[in-house]
């Protein structure tokens, strides 16, 4: 019987939001398998107890990056980590853009600023946020007559030693939303689509709805080929077990990688209850490597 252990995170006195967490648990239990949720950064876990870790909803990870690496290196000399630490290394600096685009992935254009680099910013609309953060963490979208809100959220983030990621507002996704394509086991397992999270005057410290108007979608043969073509481009690609690929339209209308989410992606399946078997049979396979 493998033991997996479903890696998440502590919300404190909130209630977790990963509705398919539990669900997971149970169908890898039901298929014969001793699963558990286990907090990320519980110091009186036994890792090398597991066949198995997978990281599931670690989603503080990106207040804590540098503790939550660490620990990815740590689990991953104990037992066998989905993703591999190499992979979440990787994916948690948001600078990964510049080597997709360098490879020759079409991504948003992205400018970084470190701290204490110039606030130099465009005269169109675009985009500030941190090259760590999820759930639009730390992150607005501003008009060339807003540069000193902009500013001052520059000024906040590079106290807090964060570097900011620059990218023009990608005005195709008021039409066409944010396209999530999810991959699991090598293929692709279904596909999501949502509204723009950033409204125009939200405060960049603000809470905001991760995930607006999300439906499932069915992904085009253009959308398919840019994920793939991503997700190639990545440092150990073959260890992947699973991969989240959002795009959006850029102005010639062809889809754009946003961000890759190869560290802990919502797999929405409460929106596609379908694609558990699928995960179920690949995280079975995986822990009986």
């Amino acid at each position: 019987m493998p033991r997996i252990a479903l890696v998440t995170y502590d919300p404190g006195p909130e209630p977790s939001k990963d509705a398919d967490l539990p669900v997971l648990v149970a169908a890898l239990r039901e298929a014969g398998a001793d699963a558990q949720a286990v907090c990320w950064d519980d110091g009186d876990t036994d890792w090398a107890g597991f066949d198995l870790a997978v990281i599931r909803s670690t989603w503080d990870y990106s207040w804590r990056q540098a503790e939550f690496v660490a620990w990815a290196e740590r689990c991953g000399k104990e037992t066998r980590l989905a993703n591999p630490a190499a992979v979440v290394r990787w994916n948690t600096d948001k600078r990964y853009l510049g080597e997709l685009a360098e490879a020759g992935v079409p991504v948003v254009p992205t400018r970084y600023l470190a701290p204490g680099a110039p606030a130099d910013l465009p005269g169109h609309e675009y985009v500030v946020k941190p090259t760590s953060g999820a759930g639009a963490r730390y992150a607005a979208r501003y008009t060339p007559e807003q540069h000193g809100s902009a500013v001052r959220q520059l000024e906040r983030m590079h106290a807090e030693g964060l570097t900011a990621m620059v990218q023009p507002y990608m005005r195709g996704i008021d039409a066409g939303g944010e396209r999530a394509l999810q991959f699991f086991g090598g293929r692709l397992l279904h596909a999501s689509r949502k509204r723009a999270v950033l409204a125009p005057g939200t405060a960049f410290d603000a809470v905001k709805v991760a995930h607006p108007g999300l439906e499932p979608w069915t992904p085009t043969p253009a959308e398919v080929a840019v994920a793939e073509r991503a997700l190639a481009a990545v440092p150990d690609a073959p260890e992947l077990l699973y991969a989240r690929v959002d795009l959006v339209d850029g102005k010639d209308g062809r889809p754009r990688v946003m961000e890759l989410e190869l560290v802990e992606p919502n797999l929405f399946l409460f929106l596609h209850p379908g694609s558990l078997p699928t995960v179920v049979e690949a995280v079975l396979a995986e822990a009986g490597r």
